[in-house]
């Protein structure tokens, strides 16, 4: 039977592809470009038989960011085009998604950097002061956990419970971003965000039954879910003040 979308490649075929993109992309912008390197799985040199291919090329001249993205029918390619100072400035930006996002800043590939800009990269991603870490992690716990436990606490006074089982994910989710932000880790891929996460040893009460609850995909039971989602938001309180990431109360409005 012929298969729609993507086909097997090995790793040699899409790293072929990717030499073969880089190639082009010097050819068509020469001189201006400062490096082209592979980022994601392919990087890490964890790729799968059906994974895409990701390329990151700065340019000298560039002042606006833009992507490249396609298919051959075969595979998936994206190359993203962006400028030095941009680039870095997004490397060392601290969101909350940080430990999903930012891996990519420590494990580009290079395929063409003869003035060392990856590893000049890599040494200002990795050297953010930890005080913003810390202002991500309180920004977390009020603008995402907070918000999901209210979510939580409204559908059970008045449902829907069919929102339950994404709710225990993006619960669980968030705290691992939490997590990651606290221990300054990031995590390979979205895939193991929460295996990676339960490998941490300083960890809220409640994070390890909430993660396996969800990992295990039995997400049918109502008053499971509730509780293992109240356990872990206490345990998170508990943890976050032990750990002096304070949430700001204000009886009225803040400014």
């Amino acid at each position: 039977m012929y298969m729609i979308g993507p086909r097997e490649v090995t790793r040699e075929e899409r790293m072929n592809i990717a030499n073969g993109i880089a190639k082009q992309l010097l050819d068509k912008y020469g001189a201006d470009v400062e490096a082209i390197g592979i980022y994601g799985s392919l990087a890490r040199e964890t790729d799968g038989p059906f994974s895409d291919i990701e390329i990151k090329c700065i340019l000298h001249s560039l002042e606006d960011g833009f992507s490249y993205e396609w298919t051959s029918g075969d595979w998936k390619a994206e190359v993203n085009l962006d400028n030095k100072e941009s680039f870095i400035e997004e490397a060392t930006a601290i969101e909350e998604d940080w430990p999903l996002t930012h891996g990519q800043f420590f494990t580009i590939l290079p395929v063409y950097d003869p003035m060392g800009f990856f590893e000049e990269l890599r040494q200002q991603a990795g050297s953010v002061d930890n005080s913003i870490f810390k202002e991500a992690v309180c920004k977390t716990l009020v603008e995402e956990m907070y918000e999901y436990i209210g979510k939580l606490r409204n559908i059970k006074i008045q449902g829907p419970a069919t929102y339950l089982p994404a709710l225990a994910i993006k619960i669980a989710t968030g705290g691992a971003m939490i997590l990651g932000l606290h221990h300054k880790r990031y995590f390979t891929t979205a895939a193991q965000v929460l295996p990676e996460a339960l490998l941490f040893t300083d960890k809220p009460c409640g994070f390890d039954e909430l993660c396996q609850l969800v990992m295990s995909g039995h997400l049918y039971d109502s008053k499971r879910i509730f509780d293992a989602c109240e356990d872990f938001w206490n345990g998170l309180m508990d943890w976050s003040k032990k750990n002096g990431y304070i949430i700001n109360y204000s009886n009225g409005v803040p400014f």
